[in-house]
């Protein structure tokens, strides 16, 4: 089984190359799962629903987000109705939406989703390692589902690392989010899971973040903020992780990145050009 995971989309340059390269890749490689992290795709902050459908149409199949899960307060309202959105799982019980669910790929394969927000050096909700444990707990890879993936959106490595081998040999992949600079760490660890500590961004990276330069640095140099952060609307980069998952365990037997356009140098999985 194929599986691709698109980094932080950034505003409309992200949303435009997407909807640009999503399809293609599809067909051209069979891929049979897209996982998109889609929470800075409204203006650099939060989604909307007209989003979470655009990237959808385009070959999505589930909408992940993070601490700007909820930017757009319509979100609070369309996560109720929207099964392709996850919020992170780890909020407080009562919090609209959901932080895991069960998808059918285009192969027919279970796959489980779960999107966790780590908590140093971020908001403080729950243990995210006792909210991903307990949605194991419930639905077990090779018995409910047949692959399982975690965007696990943190600010440190650290924490990031030690979701990867507390989860290694229990699901197919743990990537790491929020970051929007793409790792060079991307393995199979010992046990059979692929990590990646962050997929990258997916917009324009002649910016701060995704952010056109100026307010950013300025803020740095001054410590006083002059304008609103705006999405940089230059050539963008496709930023990911592409995954091959063995039926039958889904345990990775090969990860790489994938990075397309812009300005980062490009990089297409070789398994897919061996496909």
């Amino acid at each position: 089984m194929r599986l691709l995971f698109i980094g932080d989309i950034v505003g409309r340059a992200g949303r435009t190359i997407v909807q640009d390269k999503l399809p293609g890749l599809v067909e051209a490689h069979g891929i049979d799962f897209v996982v998109i992290n889609g929470e800075n795709s409204a203006a650099g902050f939060g989604i909307t629903e007209t989003i979470v459908q655009d990237l959808l149409d385009a070959g999505g199949d589930v909408i992940t987000t993070g601490n700007h899960a909820w930017d757009q307060r319509d979100a609070l309202v369309f996560c109720e109705r929207q099964p392709a959105f996850l919020r992170p799982v780890n909020y407080p019980s009562g919090v609209p939406g959901k932080g895991a669910n069960l998808y059918t790929a285009r192969n027919g394969a279970n796959i489980l989703v779960m999107n966790a927000m780590g908590r140093v050096y971020m908001d403080a909700l729950d243990c995210p390692f006792a909210a991903v444990e307990k949605e194991l707990a419930a639905c077990p890879m090779g018995e409910f589902a047949d692959a399982i993936v975690v965007d696990f959106h943190a600010e440190a490595t650290s924490e990031k690392q030690a979701m990867g081998h507390f989860l290694d040999g229990r699901v197919s992949l743990v990537v790491g989010t929020h970051t929007h600079v793409p790792t060079s760490d991307y393995r199979v660890l010992p046990s059979g899971t692929a990590y990646m500590s962050d997929a990258g961004m997916t917009g324009d990276y002649d910016s701060v973040l995704g952010m056109e330069k100026e307010e950013p640095v300025q803020r740095f140099l001054r410590k006083v903020p002059s304008a609103r952060f705006t999405p940089a609307l230059g050539d963008p980069t496709l930023c990911g992780v592409a995954v091959d998952i063995e039926d039958g365990t889904g345990l990775a037997l090969a990860v790489e990145p994938l990075r397309i356009g812009g300005h980062l140098s490009p990089h297409i999985p070789s398994f897919w050009e061996k496909s």
